[in-house]
């Protein structure tokens, strides 16, 4: 088979499918009863038509056989005045009238044998155009009760072409949602690992490292001094908390350091206090 009759046959395919899909059984058999009816008519204008010609050849007929009565009339007469001459002339004339009035009845009688012909023929067709009518209603009884019958299956099975679509536009709708779901998910992820800020700075990973570095350093000196503030401020609570009767050399001699200058200085404030 060559390119351009496999194409032909595609086409030929795909428009007999597409015919198929819009073929409606009611509208069809309704053309085809219309169609015969029409031919039922063209039978009965042929009868009709027929007719009117067998009519004009029987008229004419008629008329000839008038005449062959004249002619007789006129040989009577011609011989009673003994015109034997005008006696052969009227002879000749009927019968000439009646070889045409033969010629006239062969053609009416092939006339009426094609007239009954046809008659028959159109009461056949007409008998078979009730039947087709009847068993056209009956088909197309059964055609709507299983289309309406198909069509409330499909509707209670989801499997009509508009349930289809439903169906596939939840099926869209749902991986849309888990698209957009995951797409949310890697964004938290990406901004929690800083990759955003990664991506928006100019700088390497050394320079973020060392950055790091620095303010975990700077967190550690705030928390130190942080620390240092509150050992102050609990060393200054316990000493107004102590009794008022203990001596200020008591005290003194409950602190403890561990700076020479500190401690010269106050051995030489005790021994003040001695003197």
């Amino acid at each position: 088979m060559g390119i351009l009759s496999r194409a032909s046959y595609v086409i030929r395919s795909k428009l007999n499918a597409v015919l198929n899909r819009a073929e409606d059984p009611s509208e069809t058999l309704d053309y085809s009863y219309e169609k015969m009816r029409d031919e039922l008519q063209q039978v009965k204008q042929g009868i009709a038509d027929l007719t009117t010609q067998k009519k004009r050849l029987e008229i004419q007929k008629r008329r000839l056989e008038e005449n062959v009565e004249k002619h007789n009339e006129q040989a009577r007469e011609a011989v009673r005045q003994d015109r034997e001459d005008l006696a052969r002339q009227a002879l000749e004339k009927k019968q000439s009238k009646m070889e045409q009035i033969e010629q006239l009845e062969t053609q009416i009688a092939d006339l009426q044998g094609t007239q009954d012909d046809l008659v028959e023929k159109k009461d056949k067709l007409q008998s078979r155009i009730e039947e087709f009518r009847t068993k056209k209603e009956t088909m197309k009884a059964r055609y709507e009760a299983a289309e309406a019958s198909s069509r409330v299956s499909e509707a209670m099975t989801g499997a009509g072409d508009e349930m289809e679509d439903v169906s596939r536009a939840i099926e869209r709708a749902e991986e849309r949602t888990d698209e957009m779901e995951a797409r949310a998910a890697a964004m938290d992820e990406l901004e929690d690992t800083g990759a955003f800020d990664s991506a928006l700075s100019d700088k390497d990973s050394i320079d973020r490292e060392l950055e790091a570095g620095r303010a975990s350093s700077e967190v550690d000196t705030e928390l130190e001094t942080l620390k240092a503030e509150l050992g102050k401020s609990t060393a200054e609570a316990d000493v107004e908390a102590e009794p008022e009767g203990e001596s200020e050399a008591d005290a003194e001699a409950d602190v403890e350091t561990d700076d020479p200058a500190v401690e010269a200085e106050l051995e030489e404030l005790k021994n003040e206090e001695d003197n």
